[in-house]
């Protein structure tokens, strides 16, 4: 691969790190709604795939917790810069309101102390707890402004298992406002990434829990997005959705029938397509053809590139499977890098401020 100029490094925006200490602390302070989520994952994943998750996480420990392994492995890959996330395992959504922000500020500053080890190369995304719309604020704001974080990352939705009394978080939640009203001020990214499904047992085979989950989870969240109006009172928002958006952004013409025809599919402005324009998408979508529509579907301003490093389910060759599509040079050039590079991403070291109140 030759080599590029220093001004157009390429950026993976959808990398992942493993926060062991985080995992015990949830569990030591609340086992029995630990016990009731690792009970639930059973249920849904189904005995065969978790014990090939579990396989798959112990023979990949060293990409999910060890720096110079995540650099050579980036080196190998073509990637100069990754925008890193914790594992969506570690959202916790059951846990109560002290617990919950205790994860959130103890991801953040976790995040922050491992790209501090490679600034020139690294940059972060933190955790908020979407199952408690009154402390997204307060979490976000500690990501950002105290940790120097360049947004956050949240789930497809927040319920809490075994506890069907506490109410299912939507992202069309209304509680959510001030969370997002406070993230376009900010000009903080929100990263979506699904993490389990509501169609629980109906997907224990096959890994239909990842391979139709993950897709699907994102079609819905998006869709609350879009139908809801978030993005009509919060243009400037920027939120990109992992694994291409899944289902959504090629499948849109049902939901622009339904808000010519049905009036409780009217709560956006425009037909629900045109929002493509106004979110992000990766690119992991595991198929050149696919990525080829996704670019025509959002627009090749609206693609950046993700590889899910290090799970199995992502892509070691991100950059070449990028290049398979046979873009046009500016285009890929645009997923590459440019997109990350317009929306702020950025190596930390290259941060000379952050951002104030």
């Amino acid at each position: 691969m030759s080599p590029r100029p220093a001004d157009n490094p390429v950026l993976d925006v959808h990398a992942h790190i493993l926060l062991p200490a985080l995992q015990q602390l949830v569990a030591d302070a609340d086992p029995e709604g630990f016990a009731a989520l690792q009970a639930m994952e059973v249920r849904r994943n189904g005995p065969e795939s978790m014990a090939a998750s579990g396989k798959m996480i112990k023979e990949r420990w060293p990409q999910l917790t060890d720096l110079h392994r995540r650099l050579a492995d980036m080196d190998a890959q073509g990637v100069d810069v990754q925008l890193v996330s914790p594992s969506p395992s570690h959202f916790y959504y059951f846990a109560g309101d002290e617990l919950a922000l205790q994860v959130a500020q103890q991801a953040n500053q976790a995040v922050r102390e491992f790209m501090d080890r490679a600034p020139e190369r690294l940059n972060g995304l933190g955790l908020v707890p979407l199952q408690h719309p009154h402390l997204m604020v307060q979490a976000l704001e500690h990501a950002v402004l105290e940790c120097g974080l360049l947004g956050v990352e949240i789930g497809s939705y927040a319920a809490t298992p075994g506890d069907p009394d506490r109410s299912t978080v939507e992202l069309s939640d209304p509680r959510l406002e001030p969370f997002w009203g406070r993230a376009e001020e900010l000009g903080a990214l929100v990263f979506l990434h699904p993490f389990g499904c509501s169609l629980d047992e109906r997907l224990d085979r096959f890994y239909l829990a990842n391979t139709v989950s993950q897709p699907a989870e994102n079609a819905v969240a998006l869709s609350h997005l879009i139908f809801s109006g978030v993005l009509d009172r919060h243009p400037a928002l920027k939120v990109v959705a992992a694994h291409g958006g899944g289902y959504l952004p090629t499948t849109l013409g049902r939901s622009d029938h339904a808000w010519k025809v049905r009036p409780e599919a009217h709560g956006c402005a425009q037909p629900p397509s045109s929002y493509l324009q106004k979110l992000y998408f990766d690119s992991l979508v595991h198929s050149p053809a696919e990525l080829r529509a996704l670019v025509a579907a959002a627009g090749p301003e609206q693609v950046l590139l993700g590889s899910d490093y290090p799970f199995d389910m992502g892509s070691d060759l991100p950059v070449d499977e990028v290049q398979a599509a046979g873009l046009p040079a500016g285009d890929e050039a645009r997923v590459l890098g440019g997109n990350a590079r317009r929306l702020g991403i950025t190596a930390a070291a290259a941060l000379t401020t952050r951002p104030t109140a």
